[in-house]
């Protein structure tokens, strides 16, 4: 996985990632006045993740320094205290159990052996590591790694708790059945369906704490702060049924949601509660109910739109949360805590503050701020002195005179639904008759923030203004919003994007007969239904990662889910009838291109087939329509890796240079 342990002199370490912060070296580079070579796009950021430790007195950091890529262990004075190299692994985030154990998430594609329904998949796996001397694991150690009856990777993570005088790691784990060989013992594959397990952060050891679902169910937990077992969730996938229930058994609330759609969250902010959330009567709904049942289940933040909700790490209570809105504020049920958020707002004004980690009295808090000319800054907040320490720079080698500013953009689609998309120019333009890449998002279930997007900022360094709807089916908007989405692929979907780019062509914004279209994942299947459903809108379309042939992506999911009757359903509701599919897919409409196509793709790609891209190329080479496949070794659905990633960028704005050039 690319992982090795390595320790080096504070003094070395020091130096490299002073330089990396230092403002004065930040000043000097902000008098260029040519863009960046596109590599200081593509690559990973040279500052990735940061978590802070319970007592406030160290950092977990996820950085690049000197092209090495590191998890460290720094004190509250920025001094490393210990390193791991871990060159290209795939590290999803980083955080403590206690003061003297990092934990690394991370995933890596791996092969399976014969009898699954997929040949590979991205694979989980935690790892502690010790951050002194004096520590009891003298090198890094993945969870369940040594464990024979176990399956070497976790399956979700449900928190950290202090429990019993020992750190603890509450994760799903698969546990293999025993099998007589002969006269050996030995364990093997039973099933993938995941149990609880406790897991020391000292020794690594694990406790069973709940066992697995039934067959043809799913099971879900809460931890409470004492790290005992609080509720489980069970469902049965065939029927959609739901229960919640207590320690004692006893059911708490209960349901049906043919498409799965109910979800434990957390604890009520005082511990006492269960809060859960569920599609019901066409409204997402918040519920609280009390976990010894002594009151049915109510309704919570019913009149408030939430973008996110904040939780204590070390208790998993519920303590806030982010109201929506084009400026979404801070909501602390604790007073202090409230007014921890609003110095933390008032300080970093105008440059879009998101709280990440904190300690439980939020006298110490890891700030990362995005937005305006900002690139992505790190920063350490002591609440009491109000004093701020620069922790890491993203984008080192991206100045602020080479940040295009991102602002939301307000349309209305052609059948009236009120649209917003962000509208990124090139520094120092007036914002008239633009060339335009159209850069819609994956998901479909996601949306675009006005902050510091590396995919659109390079295409704008080159002179492209540029832009990312959010389009009818992303989140942030409500569940109206996001479920008008359904039955609409390369329908009212597609048509969304086109009517903001004649929206800006209105203003004079951008100059509509000089667009490509560039996405990813969703966003692929919508550059290549620009060029294949739509007609004479873009001069040409990069799909990465795209979704082609949808009837092929729906027989791929329901096979590898075992023919889940519950994914089936969703996949229904979203898609619509299969008799559409040929209508939708751009594969089957190949002849129909009318502008150049790149494809790209990931060869180790688990969430869209790279099957996909190559269905799509065949179907464009046998129309006779220009078109190139690319296929980025060792990459995944995500971009994970700073090489391949770098090639991305580098084909996909070398080929709407060519096609589509900027002047």
């Amino acid at each position: 996985m690319g992982l090795s342990s390595l320790r080096m002199p504070l003094s070395f370490i020091g130096a490299v990632f002073l330089l990396a912060i230092n403002p004065a070296s930040r000043a000097a580079a902000e008098t260029a006045v040519v863009p960046p070579p596109l590599d200081a796009y593509g690559a990973l950021p040279d500052f990735e993740d940061a978590a802070i430790s319970p007592s406030g007195e160290r950092i977990a950091a996820l950085m690049t320094s000197n092209g090495q890529r590191y998890v460290m262990a720094l004190n509250s004075e920025l001094e490393t205290i210990s390193m791991l190299r871990v060159d290209d692994a795939k590290i999803r985030s980083v955080g403590w159990a206690g003061d003297d154990r990092m934990v690394v998430n991370m995933t890596s594609t791996e092969k399976l052996p014969f009898g699954f329904t997929t040949n590979r998949a991205e694979l989980a796996s935690t790892v502690v590591v010790a951050v002194d001397d004096k520590a009891e694991l003298p090198k890094p150690q993945a969870v369940f790694a040594n464990d024979q009856s176990m399956g070497n990777y976790v399956v979700g993570h449900y928190g950290t708790r202090f429990a019993d005088g020992q750190w603890q790691l509450y994760v799903g784990g698969v546990t293999f059945r025993r099998n007589t060989i002969g006269s050996r013992l030995g364990y093997e594959f039973d099933h993938g369906r995941p149990g609880l397990f406790a897991v020391n952060a000292s020794d690594l050891s694990a406790t069973k704490v709940d066992g697995s679902a039934s067959e043809g169910s799913y099971r879900d937990w809460i931890v409470d702060a004492s790290g005992n077992l609080a509720v489980r969730l069970n469902l049965m996938v065939s029927t959609g049924k739901w229960q919640i229930m207590n320690t004692q058994g006893g059911v708490l609330a209960s349901g049906v949601s043919p498409y799965g759609d109910v979800a434990l969250i957390s604890l009520g902010h005082e511990g006492r509660t269960v809060i859960y959330a569920l599609e019901e009567d066409g409204r997402e709904r918040w519920m609280e109910v009390p976990l010894d049942g002594s009151a049915p289940a109510a309704e919570i933040l019913e009149d408030e739109p939430v973008e996110r909700l904040y939780f204590d790490h070390r208790t998993g209570y519920l303590i806030g949360y982010l109201r929506a809105g084009e400026d979404p504020q801070p909501v602390f049920y604790d007073s202090d805590h409230q007014a921890t958020a609003s110095k933390v707002r008032a300080a970093f004004a105008g440059v879009r503050p998101h709280m990440v980690d904190w300690t439980s009295d939020m006298k110490k808090v890891l700030v990362r701020t995005n937005g305006g000319k900002d690139s992505g800054t790190w920063f350490l907040v002591d609440i009491d002195s109000m004093s701020a320490k620069a922790v890491g720079y993203e984008r080192v080698a991206i100045p602020p005179i080479n940040v295009g500013l991102a602002s939301r953009f307000a349309y209305t689609a052609r059948d009236g639904l009120a649209m917003d998309g962000i509208l990124t120019l090139p520094p120092g333009s007036e914002g008239k008759n633009l060339p335009l890449v159209v850069l819609p998002h994956g998901g479909p279930h996601s949306h675009d923030t006005a902050g510091f997007d590396w995919w659109s900022q390079a295409f704008v360094s080159r002179g492209y203004a540029v832009f990312q709807p959010n389009f009818r089916g992303s989140t942030g908007r409500g569940l109206a919003f996001k479920r008008a989405s359904d039955g609409e692929w390369g329908g009212k979907m597609q048509t969304d994007i086109t009517d903001g780019v004649d929206a800006l062509a209105e203003k004079g914004i951008v100059d509509p007969a000089r667009a490509c279209i560039v996405g990813g994942s969703y966003g692929g299947y919508a550059a290549l239904a620009g060029v294949t459903i739509e007609q004479g809108r873009y001069r040409c379309a990069v799909a990465v990662a795209p979704v082609a042939d949808i009837a092929m992506m729906v027989n791929s999911e329901s096979y590898q889910s075992g023919r889940n009757p519950m994914l089936e359903r969703s996949l229904e509701q979203e898609l619509g009838p299969s008799s559409r599919y040929a209508a939708i897919s751009p594969a089957r409409l190949a002849s129909r291109a009318d502008a150049p196509v790149l494809l790209i793709h990931g060869r180790d790609d688990t969430v869209v087939e790279i099957a996909q891209s190559r269905k799509m190329a065949d179907a464009l080479k046998d129309a006779g329509k220009p078109h190139r496949l690319v296929v980025l070794d060792g990459e995944d659905h995500w971009l994970s890796r700073a090489e391949t990633r770098k090639r991305m960028l580098a084909e996909s704005v070398a080929f709407v240079i060519e096609h589509n050039p900027p002047e």
